[in-house]
């Protein structure tokens, strides 16, 4: 997911190619040497041949043919066991442990998925790059279609497994070439449809694969399985056959796979700036705001603009100057690991899909930068900062996302913030630390609010309501980033110091 690591790799494969173009090189100026033997040696041996006698006649022919023999086709032994291959093998040996693995490649596969999925992209868009805002000339042939298929498919996701092996189809079908086969490609789309439940189109891509390959392992006795069933299926329905549609499967073809999150539709609507409610209950202003008359705020006041009403929602521009992102960048970057979450059950931290991300986590003592920032956000809120969270840095690269979630513990997970010994999380600063070029916006599934982000600048909220129960219309999410990388800090504030900075209010919902 991190792009930072990624340009790194992007960096190693350019020296690799450089080292390969070495290795070419070398194996050529060998084979140039060996030709050059070659035909010295067939035209000597012509006239050698011609006259053996006549030729080693003469003594200065019978000694180079001993010379040669003894000596200079040793020689030739040892340039053709030459191997100019060990320093990229060498080169290739020192990367390789920075390689990416298979769980990476696979990771990147349901990366592309879910940015199908989220932002109602069909195969056919990805597979000829057709992005918004992107300029590269990025297409997916017939063969990288195939493999995100059958990734799926190794997954039990028959719905993306149809998708990708559908567009593979498509694009051998209009002439593009390929090593996988149209009997592979027609094996896996077949028994996929059929796992969707579209017995007639299954069968009809059944007897294509049996017209192509007669002998075929599976596909006869599927083709008899799908047609007793469909047969079993209209005599209990009482209902005649229908052919299949001849139109091609695409995205809503079929119904996509109920999954664990309730809120997926609206979630993934507002992620496409779609749903979004623009009806609020007061009009929303912009302001200076000096941190109730703060020193530090006096002579340069935060620019703040509301966000949202209800929950209150504010976002501060100029937060963070390039400089001061550059450092924090610079700082996280040797840090970042896979983001956690706390399983709700355990309370240990353990990794999600739900939440794919690389972070780090920054103190004061790292740089004066973490502790101006830190400074900063205390003063703009009037919050202490002293029982905060260490201020967690996070990047998320092309299909990062944090599906929606809660930053507080509820009723339920009593002990997620124990040991800190510091209450529960009262509010968020997020500061943006990256333009995003497509997708990655934080929505509020609750209240259909998206903030997009822009570099620079902070939004700020309360998690809970003054009596220090939670407030559920916080509920949140980071959008899968369809174009680009997001960089974010964020610190969680705790209630413990809070007491008289935020006093109680007098009903549950103050």
């Amino acid at each position: 997911s991190k792009l930072g690591q990624m340009t790194d790799l992007i960096y190693t494969e350019k020296e690799l190619v450089q080292s390969l173009r070495e290795y070419i090189k070398a194996e050529e100026s060998k084979l140039a040497a060996v030709k050059s033997w070659a035909n010295k040696l067939d035209a000597l041996t012509r006239v050698s041949t011609s006259d053996p006698e006549g030729y080693l006649a003469h003594p200065v022919n019978a000694y180079k043919l001993m010379k040669r023999l003894n000596t200079e086709w040793s020689e030739l032994e040892s340039l053709v066991l030459e191997n100019p291959s060990d320093g990229f093998i060498s080169n290739m040996s020192i990367h390789r442990q920075y390689f990416p693995d298979e769980e990476d490649e696979t990771g990147a596969a349901k990366a592309l998925m879910r940015l199908q999925d989220t932002y109602q992209l069909d195969s056919e868009a990805f597979s000829k790059g057709k992005l918004p805002g992107v300029q590269y000339n990025a297409i997916l042939t017939v063969d990288d279609c195939y493999d995100m298929g059958k990734t799926a498919y190794n997954d039990g996701d028959y719905y993306h497994a149809v998708l990708w092996m559908q567009q593979s189809l498509k694009q051998l079908d209009a002439g593009e070439d390929a090593v996988v086969s149209k009997a592979d490609i027609l094996d896996y789309l077949s028994y996929s449809v059929y796992q969707m439940g579209d017995l007639p189109r299954a069968i009809e891509l059944t007897r294509r694969l049996v017209a192509i390959e007669p002998g075929h392992q599976r596909a006869g006795g599927n083709l008899r399985y799908f047609e007793r069933l469909l047969s079993k299926q209209l005599i209990e329905m009482n209902q005649s056959y229908q052919p299949p549609s001849e139109e091609p499967i695409q995205l809503g073809t079929y119904s996509r796979p109920q999954d664990h999150l309730p809120e997926r539709e609206s979630y993934e609507a507002l992620c496409r700036g779609e749903g979004l409610q623009m009806v609020r209950r007061s009009r929303l202003f912009c302001r200076y705001h000096d941190g109730n008359r703060n020193p530090r705020l006096l002579l340069k006041p935060m620019k703040e603009e509301d966000e949202w009403d209800s929950p209150y929602i504010v976002r501060y521009l100029d937060m963070l100057s390039n400089e001061e992102i550059a450092k924090i960048k610079e700082l996280a970057k040797p840090r970042l690991a896979r983001a956690t979450v706390r399983d709700p059950k355990t309370g240990v931290l353990t990794t999600a899909n739900y939440r794919v991300s690389k972070s780090a986590w920054l103190e004061e003592e790292d740089d004066i930068v973490i502790a101006r920032v830190n400074q900063r956000i205390e003063d703009i809120t009037g919050l202490t900062v002293t029982t905060a969270e260490l201020l967690q840095v996070a990047n998320y690269g092309v299909g990062g996302q944090y599906e929606p979630h809660f930053d507080f513990s509820r009723k339920d997970e009593p002990d997620a913030f124990k040991r800190l010994g510091t209450g529960n999380r009262v509010a968020t600063f997020l500061n943006y630390m990256s333009d995003v070029e497509a997708g990655g916006a934080t929505v509020f599934p609750d209240f259909g609010a998206a903030i997009w982000p822009r570099k620079g600048t902070a939004v700020f909220w309360y998690n809970l309501f003054k009596s220090g129960e939670g407030d559920y219309r916080t509920r949140h999410a980071a959008c899968p980033v369809l174009v680009g990388s997001k960089w974010v800090s964020n610190k969680w504030i705790h209630e413990r110091g809070q007491e008289f900075r935020r006093p109680c209010g007098l009903t549950e919902v103050d």
